[in-house]
Formats: structure tokens, sequence, C-alpha cells
């Protein structure tokens, strides 16, 4: 809207954890740093949650988004509560003429995702999802790569946390990696299959899933909250190139093998095997490190979104994108039910 575009965008962030004070921390250092953005208040029922992010910010803190709605209506907000919470936070703040960046998942159903959705069509406002690593660099240079994707292989592995289990490990880490491919392959889903299981906690803490697009493109993803180590990589060939990314190191790596293409597919998996893992290129391959600008995902996150709400233009993740990613999460959820129902687990 022309009327933001000549201030700054004051945001409130709803909810006082571990998302939300990450979210308090780059608006502030974007205010800072000159942005057009203001930190204006915190939402969050927790009295010492609250306290706490009020003080360390100094900004006005609210128990309710009524009460912040009344005493300082914000432009904009990030919303950073349970998922369950989302739609009824996100319906209030809609109606108010709030613009919206609602961490992941979108919502904790269907039904609910396609409310955010209507409304934000119906009432005109911006609404962006927190898939965040869309804003990771080594994602942003790989989309100028891309030319027919046709196999991932993706591994999301972390430690357990008391973090996020009101969510099972598929609405938890792997919709980060669903968003993704969904993304970057761009062709509706044809069929899937999955396995899960709660490893630690009552819901699935482990799984592995099979996607075939309907282009032919073929993604297997593994995401586990209950591994020794923390892996974040993806990789994934199309013709003649084979490439491999590292989220968390922000890295980049690309193995041409055209001069290779006519050695048997045993050879050839053996010496991208080998290239990726030595760093160097086999005869007849070429590798190089993509070159990738480093940044905080969730500063060019926020930034992208400030930038979208104040002009009023589409985000990077849309609303719909959100739901999309939201749906097919679900559909493996049902699948890894049906999976554990057939084999007695």
């Amino acid at each position: 809207m022309p009327e933001r575009e000549a201030g700054a965008l004051r945001v409130a962030v709803v909810g006082a954890g571990a998302f939300g004070r990450n979210h308090l921390r780059v608006y502030r250092e974007l205010e800072l740093a000159g942005a057009p953005v203001k930190l204006a208040a915190i939402v969050d029922p927790n009295e010492a949650a609250r306290s706490a992010a009020s003080a360390k910010f100094s900004i006005p803190g609210f128990a309710s988004i009524d009460e912040c709605l009344a005493a300082c209506k914000p432009d904009a907000a990030s919303l950073c509560v349970p998922t369950v919470h989302h739609a009824a936070c996100a319906r209030t703040l809609l109606a108010s003429g709030v613009d919206l960046l609602i961490e992941k998942p979108i919502a904790a159903s269907l039904a609910e995702a396609d409310e955010i959705v209507r409304l934000a069509r119906d009432l005109g406002r911006t609404v962006q999802v927190g898939h965040l690593e869309r804003f990771n660099p080594a994602v942003r240079a790989v989309r100028g790569l891309l030319n027919h994707p046709m196999f991932f292989e993706v591994h999301r592995l972390s430690v357990f946390t008391p973090r996020s289990l009101d969510v099972d490990v598929v609405l938890d880490l792997m919709i980060h990696d669903l968003d993704l491919v969904l993304s970057l392959v761009g062709s509706p889903v044809r069929e899937l299959r999955a396995v899960g299981l709660p490893v630690l906690s009552r819901k699935v803490d482990i799984a592995n899933v099979r996607l075939e697009f309907e282009n032919g493109c073929v993604a297997n993803l593994t995401a586990s909250r209950v591994s020794t180590e923390r892996v974040r990589k993806m990789r994934f060939f199309q013709p003649h190139q084979y490439l491999s990314l590292d989220f968390a190191r922000q890295d980049l790596l690309l193995i041409d093998v055209t001069a290779a293409a006519g050695l048997d597919p045993a050879q050839l998996a053996a010496l991208v095997s080998a290239a990726a893992a030595g760093g160097q290129a086999a005869p007849g391959m070429s590798l190089s490190k993509v070159p990738v600008e480093p940044g905080e995902p969730l500063r060019l996150e926020i930034e992208s979104f400030v930038d979208s709400a104040r002009r009023h233009t589409q985000p990077v993740v849309t609303v719909e994108d959100g739901r999309a990613a939201l749906a097919l999460a679900l559909d493996i959820n049902a699948a890894i039910a049906s999976h554990a129902r057939r084999t007695g687990l």
C-alpha cells in the first residue's frame, strides 16, 4: 500500500518462545541498521516470557492480540505461536488489516489453511509463510542452475530436543524440504510412499518418503529428530549434472558429467560418488563450487516480508505455497498411518 511505503512498517511479534525471540532480534537489528521497519510490540500470554522480551527490546508487551490491537495497532506481525493457534491468531490479525509472516506450517489442518488463504485473498492482505530454507543463500544460488531435475535425495536429521513436540517430524522438519522440492520440481505429485515411527515422543520422530511427480521426477526424503548428528543436505540430478547442497554450511557443489555421459550408469554413479566425497573431479567430469553469497536465512526472510508488506506485493513464499506444503505433509502422515496399520506397528 502506498501509505506504508512512506514510513517504517510497525511490526508486532506474537509469541515469545524460541522462534519469537529470533524474530524480535532480527527486526531490531534491521531497525538499527536503518531498514524501514520498527519493532512495535510483543504478544504472549505467558507473563514471564512477555516481560523478559519487553524489557530486553524496550517495547510494550501484551497478554493478547486484542490488547495489542487496541493499544498500538501494528501494520504487520510475525506469528510465532504453536501451530494449533495459527488459524485463530491469523483470523483476528487479518480482520484488523495486519499483514502476516506465519511460521511454518501454515496451520494445523487443511480447513484452517484454506480459511487463511481465503481471508488473505478477500481482505487483500499480504501473508508470507515461514519456509525458511527458501531464503538459504545456497538455495537461491541453485535456482539459476535448474535444468529439469529428475532425482532428489534429501536428509534433514537433528538431535532430540523438547521443542516443537506438538507436531510430528514431518510437520516439524521435513516440511521445509517438501516446500523446497515442490518449488524446484514444479509438477504435481503422482504417487507417494512413506514410513515413520515414534521413538522418543508420542508422534512420529523419524520418517522416510518417496515421491514421484507427474513429470517423472522422483524424490527420496528422510527426516529425523532422534539422530546422533545434525545433517541438512539436498542432492539432485538433472541431465548431465549432479548438484550437492549443504543448508548448514551454505555450500553448493556442481559436478558436470557431460563428457562422461557415454559411461554406463554404474560407472557414472561411482565417479559422481568419488568426486563428491573427495572434492576432485574424475576424468571426463568437471567439478566446481558455485559462488554463494552468505547470509542469515531468517534475516533474508524477514527483509523480504517487510518489503512485500510495505509495497503490497506477492511474497516469495505465498499463502498458497504454505497450503500446498501442508497438504503434502498431511498426505504423507496419512500414508505413514496406513503403513503402520498394515504392518501392525
